[in-house]
């Protein structure tokens, strides 16, 4: 019996061991299509201010590793930490089988849905959208736990979809933008950095799927390091169960959500108008169309 009991042990770690590896492999195919989204000219960064993961390399110029904090059933989540700082930054990699790339897609670009369903969003709402590129600067502000004051997000966010390649991407960075100033009531979050890529396991509207998300930002907390990336190791997997569950909901209750990948840049003229400054706004410094292109 205990000669079985170690076979069936044995098996186990053989078999995580072969998960662990299809995982690490399958992100690696997800970061190169990553990759081929920046080269393409579509992900471009402006000069200032500077990425804070830029000097995610150590001292002696060699990357910092990525240490594994949390394997769970439907993901896993990495940290590395950001130098010269008290900060991490976070990869995740997971996997759904029950709704279709699409539907997580559209939930997630979908703001007045995400107001229903995220129970920590104050306020969200596209600030100025550019009708060529589809870059959008949204406003974000966002509970934090008690004590800590509630934060707020001026961010541009673009988004690709591949149907060649079969990949989807959502990237999105803090920016600047003269409509929205800071306001005593919130912490203004002024570094924030987030790229998501979806690879369907057969099409964007079949079930089954596999993400790549890698995040960092700075909340501006006087905790120490090992306090923020509680907050943000537990907070992060109760988000992507959250819009997990929001995507089953829209799913299955036939909730109407907007279809990102179908609406082109050029083709939503109306709404697009409805959310881009005045002529009279944009002489006072408003972002034209070639500042909100970075993305």
């Amino acid at each position: 019996m205990a000669a079985l009991a170690g076979v069936f042990v044995w098996d186990e770690e053989r078999i995580r061991e072969e998960e662990l590896q299809r995982s690490t492999d399958e992100m690696k195919r997800l970061e190169e299509m990553s990759g081929m989204f920046r080269s393409s000219g579509v992900e471009r960064h402006p000069p200032e201010p500077k990425s804070q993961t830029e000097g995610i390399e150590d001292s002696g110029g060699k990357e910092q590793p990525w240490e594994m904090v949390m394997d769970k059933k439907h993901f896993k989540l990495w940290r590395r930490p950001i130098s010269g700082t008290h900060l991490y930054q976070y990869r995740v990699f997971g996997t759904y089988t029950d709704v279709t790339p699409r539907q997580f897609f559209n939930v997630q670009l979908d703001t007045e849905y995400r107001k229903k369903w995220d129970a920590l969003v104050i306020k969200l709402e596209v600030i100025e959208r550019d009708v060529v590129s589809g870059s959008e600067v949204l406003h974000w502000v966002t509970h934090f736990p008690y004590p800590m004051y509630s934060r707020d997000y001026v961010y541009v966010r673009r988004y690709s979809v591949d149907e060649e390649n079969n990949v989807m991407v959502l990237v999105s960075r803090a920016v600047e933008h003269p409509s929205v100033p800071e306001s005593p009531e919130f912490v203004r979050v002024r570094s924030y950095e987030s790229q998501m890529v979806i690879r369907p396991h057969k099409s964007f509207d079949e079930n089954g799927f596999d993400y790549l998300l890698t995040y960092s930002d700075n909340p501006q907390t006087v905790f120490p390091r090992y306090c923020v990336s509680w907050m943000v190791s537990s907070g992060m997997p109760d988000f992507l169960e959250k819009l997990h569950m929001a995507t089953l909901k829209a799913k299955n209750m036939e909730i109407k959500v907007k279809d990102y990948i179908s609406s082109k840049p050029l083709e939503v003229g109306s709404e697009a108008k409805a959310a881009t400054p005045s002529s009279e706004r944009k002489s006072e410094g408003s972002c034209g169309p070639a500042r909100i292109e970075y993305a």
